[in-house]
């Protein structure tokens, strides 16, 4: 389906509706718009310049908020969401980048020890325009190893679109107790969306050899055997730990060997957040928004309820399930249980 017929049929976010954030200190990050833009046919009033220090991993919150001030002055109002073309810095003080642009820095959305840290009111809502309803535009980091490799994922978002991929969402139990605490959260999922797309429980430490990987949730330090597996255009995976947004130099497995063996976006904690369920997406809820047709930014953002302190890479616009946003929407019978905050500590 062409950009224009989605265009034309209303209830869809189309290009239009997003903004390319671009840090013009950061020739990487200055190529990285080039690119989206032209893929993604953004309006050129569409593509807002900013000017930081580049190559950094944290930006304090004085200077964040100079730039954050700057950016929404730039902004056309009809804009619902920001596409960050860098891959560093992934940090504001102790919030993730993604949420400081969706929220502006508040340390409500922080966290010092096992604590909760402020809702979302996008969680699970049913609304297509974030700004226009709450003030808030959702952001993800256009980022990668490389930037072959943030081209790579960017035509894997593309290429997604209205394709209605035959794929499966594997969710994966392992034997880690403290990063398996999405586990009792899968049968909600299988329950409620096993006759819209194939859904398997699967009971070990890894996915291995698998070609039709659309979505794969798990919890562990380190996975094993990603690269053995095939990532469908569209594919949507990530592993609950501390760490995993720490996109380079961390302890623990970054968020973006997912993007590296194929999918097209992934989301991790950047600062201890604890095994907080709250803090992480909620398979069932990304599942659902997403095979309803609505855009990887959406289904994705929509599926964490406090998530200051994670970030979010990928391609935002891709719909591989475009069509079903014409069609009556799918009534939402899905359960979504978030019981107590859990409080274990150093995952």
């Amino acid at each position: 389906m062409s950009s224009a017929g989605a265009e034309d049929a209303g209830n869809v976010i189309t290009s239009k509706q997003l903004a390319i954030v671009v840090n013009k200190a950061d020739p990487q990050s200055v190529r990285i718009a080039e690119y989206y833009g032209k893929q993604r046919h953004i309006p050129d009033e569409n593509i807002i310049v900013v000017d930081f220090a580049a190559n950094r991993e944290v930006i304090s919150k004085k200077e964040f908020e100079l730039i954050y001030e700057e950016l929404k002055a730039k902004t056309p109002a009809h804009v619902q969401f920001y596409a960050l073309a860098w891959s560093t810095p992934f940090r504001v003080a102790c919030m993730s980048i993604t949420s400081a642009f969706t929220f502006g820095f508040d340390e409500k959305y922080c966290a010092k020890g096992c604590v909760s840290t402020a809702p979302s009111p996008y969680f699970n809502a049913a609304s297509r325009m974030p700004y226009d309803d709450f003030g808030i535009r959702p952001s993800m980091m256009l980022a990668g190893s490389s930037i072959e490799q943030v081209y790579k994922m960017i035509d894997r978002g593309i290429r997604a679109d209205d394709s209605n991929p035959d794929g499966t969402a594997y969710l994966v139990s392992t034997t880690d107790k403290a990063r398996n605490v999405r586990a009792n959260l899968y049968s909600s999922a299988i329950v409620g969306l096993g006759e819209r797309i194939a859904i398997q429980q699967v009971n070990a430490n890894a996915l291995k050899d698998k070609n039709d990987v659309l979505f794969y949730f798990t919890g562990q330090v380190k996975v094993n055997d990603i690269d053995s597996n095939r990532f469908v255009d569209g594919a949507i995976a990530d592993h609950l730990t501390s760490t995993g947004g720490v996109l380079f130099g961390g302890s623990q497995m970054s968020i973006l060997r997912w993007l590296d063996a194929g999918a097209t976006a992934s989301y991790g904690s950047v600062v201890e957040p604890c095994a907080f369920r709250q803090k992480f997406p909620v398979p069932a809820i990304v599942i659902d928004y997403y095979t309803r047709g609505e855009t990887l930014i959406e289904a994705y953002w929509k599926s964490v309820s406090w998530p200051g302190q994670g970030v979010f890479v990928g391609e935002p616009l891709a719909t591989p399930f475009l069509a079903s946003a014409f069609s009556k929407p799918v009534k939402n019978s899905v359960n979504h249980p978030l019981s107590h905050p859990l409080s274990h500590a150093g995952q």
